[in-house]
């Protein structure tokens, strides 16, 4: 059985072409005719093949590799064998997405799941709901009363927009995904299976009549350009909205609790927990699995390593990582001087127990 495509073929491109494309520089321009007609990484490329190089960890595998061409950096340019067309770029991976967003265009923003291009017969619209033209409602899709959702977006098998929900122009709502009580602005992109504007986890604890629950009437803004992965879920705020700022990503099982505020163009790893009340500001980088106590606040530019449970304020720039997060370099010494004093007490004969 023939492997499936599931994007469009790029067109046959000569490495001239490439060159002007990508602003690198063909080091023997003799090889400007050869035709490349894929990308592909150093160990699975082959003579039609563009790859890049730009990490000694991967070393090996350039000195094998059969690609046609590689993008590389000056630095490491006599490292590529002499049957690989050389491109020199200062950035060879920026260089390499450049031609890749070229040719695979359509895999940045999904489209229907089903190939619809209209209004599903089997989707449910209310008749107060408001779509501008060119909208794509896919089969099953639920989208309630005075529903406002702009040209260029396309809603998801099953999904369901909620009463009053605003979502803004070409955006782009993943199947199974359900949206309420949020405004949502443009070229936002959610992926499947996220849940946006629930109730938050708000109660008065063990009182007399039990755990009491307390109303969320806040909202979820979600700002343009931001990016949310699958199965991810932000709860809309208490009193204050939770809010998402513009350009942010948020990878996929994101948890995002109620009255959160995110700034611009942050990135958010897999599996990060923010609890309640968090301020976070511009250009944060949060790693994978990171956990963040609630009513904290989180500086522009900080940048928290990977698996790490923060309970304090972080200043504005601050590298910070562990349990509990500190400023890296401490966190580096402590670590050395616990592993420091294991290692002398192995040492140590006191420490030996009797034969």
């Amino acid at each position: 059985m023939a492997q499936p495509t599931f994007f469009t073929k790029p067109p046959e491109t000569t490495l001239a072409d490439i060159a002007a494309l990508t602003k690198a520089q063909l080091v023997d321009p003799a090889r400007g005719g050869h035709v490349i007609t894929a990308l592909a990484s150093l160990d699975e490329a082959g003579p039609m093949h563009l790859a890049f190089f730009d990490n000694l960890k991967y070393k090996d595998e350039l000195k094998a590799t059969r690609a046609g061409a590689c993008l590389v950096s000056p630095r490491f340019e006599a490292e590529v064998p002499a049957h690989v067309a050389v491109l020199r770029a200062t950035q060879p991976f920026r260089a390499f997405v450049r031609i890749a967003r070229e040719w695979h265009g359509d895999a940045l923003r999904p489209q229907s799941s089903v190939g619809n291009d209209g209004i599903a017969p089997s989707a449910i619209i209310d008749p107060s709901a408001r779509l501008e033209d060119g909208v794509i409602v896919d089969p099953l899709a639920v989208i309630g009363p005075d529903a406002e959702i702009g040209s260029g977006t396309v809603v998801g098998v099953g999904a369901v927009i909620g009463p009053s929900v605003k979502i803004g122009r070409d955006c782009n709502v993943g199947a199974r995904t359900v949206i309420q009580c949020a405004l949502i602005g443009n070229n936002v992109l959610i992926h499947p299976g996220c849940s946006i504007g629930q109730d938050g986890y708000g109660f008065i604890f063990f009182g007399p009549e039990g755990h009491l629950k307390v109303p969320q009437t806040g909202r979820v803004l979600i700002q343009n350009d931001v990016e949310v992965g699958a199965g991810t879920t932000i709860d809309r705020g208490s009193l204050r909205d939770t809010v998402i700022g513009e350009g942010t990503k948020i990878d996929n099982q994101v948890q995002i609790g109620h009255n959160v505020t995110i700034g611009r163009h942050c990135l958010l790893a897999a599996q990060i927990g923010l609890a309640g009340s968090l301020t976070i500001g511009d250009n944060v980088a949060l790693g994978a699995k990171v956990g963040i106590n609630n009513h904290l606040k989180i500086g522009d530019g900080a940048q928290v390593t990977a698996m790490s449970a923060v309970k304090d304020d972080i200043p504005p720039g601050g590298r910070w990582g562990g349990h509990f997060a500190k400023p890296t370099k401490q966190w580096f010494k402590e670590i050395i001087a616990v592993e420091r004093l294991v290692r002398d007490s192995k040492t140590d004969p006191k420490d030996e127990g009797p034969e």
